[in-house]
């Protein structure tokens, strides 16, 4: 090694000459093997199957999976009291429209006892409702159920029916549904659908409306 490195032949090399080093000449057999070219090692089954794009083969959906405006989701359909409490909910694709499913909204609310004993109700007093939900049916539907409609009408609907600006003023305390939405949006199992089967998303979301309930009882 004291000669110029233009002098040094191949045969001097470390690793070709590691082969006389040691009486067993185990150890230098394996390092005179790595001088040989590294290549890759052939594609195995294990990294074929664990690509990233290979996970998800199929596309996301599942049951009550509807297509939006902005892609795909569930619809949550929420029942609340005058303070915000969830009293009933309900489930579905996002494609259908409120209207549609409003009664299995309303057939949600679990029975309660009135002041009269002996006489179930399974209806709340009144209904505030946005303008996603204008159409007489929808009123006339309420009214047989014994729930006064509180739903504006859209500017372009002239024939709407139970428009008494005095009731409608009941519309303005329509903010405390949206608050009880925003409590079950904080819910970060629930804003974005991870689960497939409808049991296990629904089982989590009525658990969410189970604890906004019971922080509501214990405040």
């Amino acid at each position: 090694m004291e000669r110029g490195p233009s002098a040094v032949r191949q045969s001097d090399d470390l690793l070709a000459a590691a082969a006389g080093v040691g009486s067993i000449g185990r150890a230098a057999g394996a390092l005179a093997r790595l001088s040989g070219r590294a290549e890759r090692p052939a594609e195995d089954s294990l990294e074929r199957v664990f690509r990233g794009w290979q996970l998800r083969p199929r596309e996301k959906g599942g049951p009550c999976v509807g297509p939006t405006k902005r892609g795909k989701g569930t619809k949550w359909r929420v029942l609340a009291d005058g303070a915000g409490t969830p009293l009933g909910a309900y489930l579905d694709a996002a494609s259908p429209s409120e209207i549609r499913l409003l009664e299995a909204t309303l057939d949600s609310v679990a029975v309660r006892r009135t002041h009269h004993p002996g006489r179930p109700r399974k209806r709340p007093d009144r209904l505030i409702a946005d303008r996603g939900y204008d159409s007489n049916a929808v009123r006339r539907m309420l009214v047989r159920r014994g729930i006064e409609p509180i739903i504006p009408a859209r500017a372009n609907n002239m024939v709407a029916t139970h428009q008494d600006g005095r009731r409608l003023r009941r519309y303005q305390r329509r903010w405390l549904i949206e608050r009880t939405i925003g409590w079950i949006g904080n819910f970060r199992r629930l804003t974005v659908r991870y689960d497939r089967l409808m049991e296990t998303y629904g089982g989590f979301f009525h658990l969410a409306c189970a604890l906004i309930t019971l922080r509501k009882v214990l405040k």
